[in-house]
């Protein structure tokens, strides 16, 4: 019932990016297993979305290239109104956790992990990324619009 609130929230005008009036995104949920992303604000749920991911999308991302999404708590830190995937939000991957693990390996723990869009020659083929969440254009302009910087996300298995 509220995922229907929060989408009559959105606005824009033709050229610009879309504008959200509804209630803060608190968190964002990722399952992964199940291609579900929930926005929330506090536990109602506002939103929901199915994904792309990776090319290998079983397990957390260990290093650079593994083709992996990684999993656990991280924050939205930075946005990309000029990706070349549409729109990206930056997810907060390495943290200092991911770090130690790589560095104690010595592999190179990866980055530049993002929420964004999907450009069409990729429309259709399942998880084609390398290790980012991707959802349709039409998605991403929504998320875009309702999430800030330094929303909490936490990725499940």
């Amino acid at each position: 019932m509220m995922a229907g609130t929060a989408a009559l929230g959105l606005a824009g005008c033709s050229g610009s990016l879309p504008t959200y009036r509804g209630p803060d995104v608190t968190r964002i949920q990722v399952f992964k297993e199940r291609r579900e992303m929930q926005l929330l604000h506090n536990t109602s749920l506002l939103k929901a979305y199915k994904f792309d991911l990776g090319f290998a999308p079983v397990g957390h991302k260990t290093q650079e290239g593994d083709g992996r999404t990684p999993e656990g708590g991280y924050r939205i830190d930075r946005r990309n109104p000029y990706s070349r995937f549409h729109l990206s939000l930056g997810i907060s991957y390495p943290d200092a956790n991911d770090i130690a693990y790589a560095k104690a390996k010595g592999i190179d723990p990866g980055g530049d992990i993002f929420i964004h869009g999907t450009p069409s020659r990729w429309a259709g083929i399942p998880d084609w990324t390398w290790g980012c969440i991707a959802v349709q254009n039409e998605e991403m302009d929504e998320i875009y619009a309702m999430v800030d910087t330094g929303t909490l996300i936490y990725i499940y298995a």
